[in-house]
């Protein structure tokens, strides 16, 4: 596939990282008004551009990158040169009916959400469609599935994904900071607190996405009669652990919805 990806910030530019690592074969276009802040991009052999508009009529996949207020600049600058492609938003807020009515039927529309870990082969994405366009939105969750998962959701829980997967991995590093701090406080230096906190989480992720089972079957593992887990992870629900962890992704979400 020939993708042009409009929008070189941190989102647009690990996308770009990710598919040239780990969807080889592809030719990947990122623009910029501002190419220096994304000339590293050339090291993947990805192609760097100031021009939204060049080489655009020559991509199979369009991805909008750029700040939610410049959607309406963007494809009146882009669609006089473009038809019968997909273009897929990752823009938060910007829902398929304005984005339909945009493209008045000369291109299929997709909104997505990846994370920042795109960068590394391991972004959670949330894909949405009308129904119409799902054999197309099908392509694009195979691509994507290649930096990581890519799963298609109702758009009416796109809000609710970019919450739990985007705005999530704030989330989880906060609690690998926190074990990290905790791990300074019981005696390691701070690089090798982070080391084992930072790897245990990733242990954790990968088990349970290898056995696919829930959660609590993995703990029950670890967790003995009158042991140290058990005695931690009680301490931690005393001290709120998950529901402050459920109320912030609560709050997250309804402050999306208030945008």
């Amino acid at each position: 596939m020939k993708i042009h990806i409009i929008g070189g910030g941190n989102l647009g530019s690990a996308i770009a990282v990710g598919l040239a690592k780990n969807a080889k074969g592809n030719n990947i276009t990122v623009t910029r008004r501002n190419i220096g802040f994304i000339q590293h991009l050339t090291e993947y052999g990805i192609v760097v551009s100031q021009s939204n508009t060049e080489g655009i009529s020559e991509a199979d996949l369009i991805i909008l990158a750029v700040k939610p207020h410049q959607v309406d600049a963007v494809m009146a600058e882009i669609l006089p040169h473009i038809t019968n492609k997909i273009i897929a938003s990752v823009l938060s807020g910007i829902t398929l009916e304005y984005l339909n009515k945009k493209v008045d039927g000369t291109n299929t529309v997709l909104r997505l959400m990846p994370n920042i870990a795109a960068q590394f082969g391991a972004s959670a994405t949330c894909i949405s469609a009308r129904t119409a366009d799902l054999p197309k939105a099908n392509v694009v969750t195979e691509l994507f599935n290649k930096i990581g998962t890519a799963v298609i959701i109702d758009e009416k829980l796109m809000d609710a994904g970019t919450v739990l997967g985007a705005c999530g991995t704030a989330f989880a590093l906060r609690y690998i900071r926190a074990s990290m701090q905790a791990g300074i406080e019981i005696g390691f230096d701070a690089k090798t607190a982070l080391a084992i906190a930072a790897q245990t989480a990733l242990g954790a992720t990968e088990m349970l996405l290898n056995q696919q089972v829930h959660p609590e079957q993995l703990i029950d593992k670890v967790t003995t009669p009158q042991g140290c887990t058990i005695a931690g992870l009680n301490e931690m629900e005393h001290q709120g652990f998950s529901s402050s962890l459920i109320k912030g992704i609560k709050v997250s979400l309804q402050n999306i919805k208030s945008e």
